[in-house]
């Protein structure tokens, strides 16, 4: 079995070995065997680790990472646009099917998909304003179960006042 602390005690052998004992004559066995194999004094200390400690990992524990909190963007909400499809539900036009044909056939982002509304003769949904207008125009003429999405822009109501304006009150 592997001890979880391994690499600390090598270390701490290493270091008593290092501060108490005469070295001279291993570092020059050490060169010696590394010039017989025709390999460097580092590679050849590395096979010497790995015959005395075989089965047992060697290597430093992983250096702890930081983490750094990553704030969230702050971007501006995507105003959207109200659009009209020919299709509805006499076209048997579901609504994931309809999403999908519209992220595949637009590019548009599954999100920016909103409101969808499916009628018996149309579809109303709302899709990100600045839709450029070559993919508007192919929107026209893409197909679903054999019918055009004829797809329009609808036009954003004004605000009406409220029925409380006195421009509004009957008299009595």
């Amino acid at each position: 079995m592997v001890e979880v602390n391994s690499f600390d005690i090598i270390v701490s052998q290493l270091r008593a070995i290092i501060k108490h004992r005469h070295l001279d004559g291993k570092r020059n066995a050490v060169l010696l065997l590394a010039n017989e194999l025709e390999i460097n004094p580092l590679d050849c200390a590395a096979a010497l680790l790995s015959l005395q400690f075989e089965g047992v990992v060697c290597s430093p524990p992983p250096p702890e990472i930081p983490l750094v909190p990553i704030e969230p963007l702050d971007l501006p909400p995507i105003k959207l646009q109200r659009y009209r499809l020919d299709v509805g539900k006499k076209q048997r036009v579901e609504f994931e099917m309809l999403h999908d044909l519209l992220i595949e056939e637009s590019g548009v982002d599954r999100n920016n998909i909103q409101n969808v509304s499916i009628r018996n003769d149309y579809t109303l949904l709302e899709l990100p304003d600045e839709m450029p207008s070559d993919i508007f125009l192919h929107l026209k003429n893409v197909a679903i179960n054999g019918y055009k999405l004829n797809i329009k822009r609808l036009k954003v109501r004004k605000d009406t006042p409220h029925k409380s304006s006195n421009h509004f009150r009957r008299r009595r």
